[in-house]
């Protein structure tokens, strides 16, 4: 699998979801890769499917709905396991470990301190 760089046009929506994403704006996060998701080449789908699923449960998970934050993390994860270790610049354990943390409550670690939403930072081997 090659490191899944899109084309100019899907890099900045890319982008555009993670900046989202990383404001804590999940919903608008998963709107954005939503988009890119209908109009992209079949190998890049489940990834995109992916993170739409991540930024949705962090989504449920602020508005209270444990149970749809955990069904979502869990398919969401691994839809995304065949792009490990990272693909467009996403370190995808690391990601997901940290969504983990995150929707610690959800995901049956009860009491368990909420981390911060995660932050995606890509790596530079991800989309310019």
């Amino acid at each position: 699998m090659d490191d899944g760089t899109p084309s100019a046009d899907a890099g900045a929506l890319y982008r555009s979801g993670v900046a989202l994403f990383n404001r804590g704006a999940f919903f608008d996060a998963h709107e954005v890769w939503e988009d890119l998701w209908r109009d992209c080449p079949a190998p890049d789908r489940r990834f995109y499917q992916a993170l739409i699923q991540a930024a949705v449960a962090a989504h449920h998970w602020g508005r209270g709905n444990a149970a749809g934050a955990k069904r979502l993390y869990h398919s969401g994860r691994k839809y995304m396991a065949p792009f490990r270790p990272v693909y467009q610049g996403l370190a995808v354990d690391d990601f997901w470990d940290r969504l983990a943390a995150h929707l610690a409550g959800a995901l049956g670690e009860p009491g368990a301190p909420a981390a911060p939403p995660p932050q995606i930072v890509l790596e530079p081997s991800g989309p310019s």
